[in-house]
């Protein structure tokens, strides 16, 4: 006989309601996972992948039992008691998650994290733990390990962290590993770095891997069998290569297809510019021993400069930790640094808080993740609604509600929506409403950091038009921070590439992107080109 599949999953459904007329999270899934293999799990937001990957190891809110099987070597984990569960999850099964800002402690270094998960599994001996710790984090790619033992979580860069929580999902050598969009928040290269170290560890150690993305290119990149996913089925499964070359269900066929398109409006040299800045540059210093004297400066943005015109997309690209977002801080004054700031005509570098109130209205911001953003304790309505009552507290209610009704409708969104809280939203769909809540003033600039980086690519493009749409609309100018260059290319004129607080390279895109000059520039575009190469490639076979 066959040996059986590592990970057998039959007919699993999961209902947050059960006995509603809703629609079940995931309705009657399928699947086998053999060791060694790696199988994508695929699909827009709201489609069941994370609740499918979160059932196998039961880690669904209480009170919700998932129904049908998920046998593991044989054993229905559905039916094992809690304290077999806790023996299985951390050592036989591991799991990653998307954003490792949240999954790690802040209060703790990592190598009490690391260390955590191999004393609850039978490890003893502190100078042995932490060889092992060591061991871990050299696996990984983390540079001076030992260094690295009492860095905290924000300490560390999004992919540093990332690769801390892969050294604890292989601490005891797991058989199946899950992957929850482990990649997501992360720059291109670095993206590239996880991806290549995942199938190097599964070749090493020979796992399997649940990998679970909306990212058609990382599919094509890591796995060997697909499963697509829609409203929490799985219509159409196979091989990588059989699914992609020949995709036969619509909903596959519009993944495929689905990406940000168009170009960017033709560069007006004529435009007033909007934000102006000279040698930003902002130095955090080190201190170190007793008395904490400054020993050195981590030169997060050292002398930058830049000009966005009225209706104009200026890119900033780079790694993580490359000063991007720190830059876009910056220009908003919302920390401390130095150079010459202009906005308006107006220099606001040496202003103080009070003198720079009045002028927030006209400078919004978009932050990556909208759901720790959003305030999970006020409506929809009241989040957008806030800076009205800020900039304009004569207004009365009910004018306050007109004007967020119109401008969650500017955002594709229904009006009628505003009395809902964010966590009832998709992702999507609350990245709208971080976008409502900033154009809700008719602010002159925008930045937007990583607004499009944990989104699906349908939504991706969505997003993209509606930014497009709303510079036309209201002349808005945009400093657009992303490691995703292909939804750069759809919306900046300029791109500037930053690296280690530096301008790296700076330009017209169209030109950027045909001709990058230095050697950085030039690896950043291969390794997003590659990955978007190969998606290209199987889209049109």
């Amino acid at each position: 006989m066959p040996e059986p599949s590592l990970l057998d999953v039959r007919d699993l459904t999961v209902s947050f309601q059960p006995g509603a007329a809703a629609a079940p999270a995931v309705d009657g899934v399928s699947f086998a996972l053999e060791r060694g293999r790696t199988l994508a799990l695929v699909g827009e937001s709201g489609s069941g992948k994370s609740v499918t990957a979160l059932s196998i190891v039961r880690l669904l809110a209480p009170g919700v039992l998932p129904k049908g099987q998920v046998l593991f070597k044989g054993e229905n984990l559905l039916n094992c008691s809690d304290a077999r569960l806790r023996a299985i999850r951390g050592a036989e099964i591991t799991m990653v998650f998307q954003e490792p800002m949240t999954s790690l402690n802040p209060l703790h270094p990592i190598e009490r994290q690391i260390g955590e998960i191999l004393e609850l599994h039978g490890a003893r001996g502190a100078e042995k733990i932490r060889a092992r710790i060591v061991e871990l984090l050299e696996e990984v790619g983390i540079p001076d390990p030992r260094q690295r033992l009492g860095a905290f979580p924000h300490q560390l860069s999004g992919g540093q962290r990332q690769r801390v929580m892969i050294a604890m999902a292989l601490a005891n050598r797991p058989d199946l590993f899950i992957a929850d969009e482990p990649t997501t928040a992360l720059d291109v290269t670095v993206q590239a770095q996880i991806l290549n170290l995942l199938k190097e560890l599964q070749a090493r150690h020979g796992m399997a891997m649940l990998f679970i993305t909306h990212d058609l290119g990382i599919v094509r990149k890591i796995a060997d069998d697909v499963a697509v996913m829609q409203k929490g089925k799985i219509v159409e499964a196979g091989s990588v290569a059989e699914v992609f070359a020949a995709p036969r269900h619509p909903y596959t066929q519009a993944l495929i297809a689905a990406e940000p398109k168009g170009a960017p409006p033709a560069i007006d040299l004529a435009a007033k510019p909007i934000f102006s800045a000279e040698d930003v540059r902002v130095w955090f210093p080190i201190k170190r021993g007793f008395l904490r004297k400054t020993v050195g400066f981590v030169k997060a943005v050292d002398g930058v400069s830049l000009t966005v015109r009225e209706g104009e997309t200026v890119g900033v690209v780079g790694e993580s930790g490359s000063g991007k977002t720190t830059l876009g801080l910056a220009l908003l004054r919302l920390i401390h640094s130095e150079g010459g700031v202009v906005f308006l005509g107006r220099r606001i570098d040496g202003l103080k808080f009070k003198a720079m109130r009045p002028l927030r209205r006209d400078m919004q911001i978009v932050f990556q993740d909208p759901y720790g953003s959003l305030s999970p304790r006020l409506s929809v309505g009241d989040i957008v609604a806030e800076g009205l009552r800020v900039q304009n507290p004569a207004l009365k209610f009910a004018e306050r509600r007109e004007i967020v009704a119109q401008a969650l409708s500017d955002t594709g969104l229904d009006p009628s929506a505003m009395d809902r809280y964010p966590h009832e939203f998709s992702g999507g769909q609350r990245q709208r409403i971080a976008i409502a809540r900033a154009i809700v003033l008719e602010p002159k600039f925008i930045v937007l950091d990583e607004p499009t980086s944990a989104l699906d690519m349908s939504v991706q493009a969505q997003i993209v038009d509606l930014l497009r749409d709303l510079q036309k609309r209201r002349g808005l100018a945009y400093l657009f921070i992303s490691h995703d260059l292909k939804v750069v290319r759809a919306l900046a004129s300029e791109i500037i590439v930053m690296r280690q607080g530096k301008v790296v390279e700076a330009g017209p895109a169209a030109a950027l992107l045909a001709a990058p000059r230095s050697d950085y520039t030039k690896a950043l575009f291969a390794a997003a080109f590659e990955i978007k190469a190969e998606a290209g490639a199987v889209s049109s076979a």
